[in-house]
């Protein structure tokens, strides 16, 4: 029996081909992963007292996790917070516990948006329509973080 070889230009052009075709698979199997941007904000806060104002990004959705790590009354809150500039800020989230809630609103003003201490004397809020703020109402000093990512 006789095998037939293939002329070198039949050759080239089956490579060729072949080569396209896998290129065109793996450039439609590719994903494109970004990292996530991150703002981390430490807080130690003597009662009654604010954080300076924070601007969360804008037009975009941010997750703001907060924590109160001492004075016995530790806690976590966090809410999933849109940011529209010149005009206020809308979220939902779930509150700290004793007893855990969910939060949700808009606000164009000063207001409250999550609690982030078990006994519910600190919190976040909208410091304005383009800012928030880190508050501790209570009786001591507290400490902890707010992580916000974008």
């Amino acid at each position: 029996m006789r095998i037939q070889k293939f002329s070198r230009p039949g050759v080239i052009l089956l490579t060729t081909v072949v080569a396209i075709i896998t290129s065109m698979v793996a450039a439609n199997a590719t994903q494109t992963i970004t990292a996530p941007n991150a703002a981390f904000v430490s807080y130690n806060l003597a009662a009654g007292l604010s954080s300076a104002a924070i601007t969360p990004a804008s037009n975009r959705s941010v997750l703001l996790m907060g924590c109160c790590t001492n004075g016995g009354d530790l806690g976590v809150g966090q809410v999933s917070l849109l940011h529209i500039p010149s005009t206020g800020m809308q979220w939902v989230g779930l509150e700290s516990t004793a007893p855990a809630a969910i939060t949700s609103g808009f606000s164009a003003t000063a207001t409250h948006i999550v609690w982030i201490n078990n006994s519910h004397t600190v919190d976040i809020q909208s410091a304005s329509v383009d800012t928030i703020i880190i508050h501790n109402g209570s009786a001591g000093t507290r400490a902890g973080n707010l992580t916000l990512v974008w």
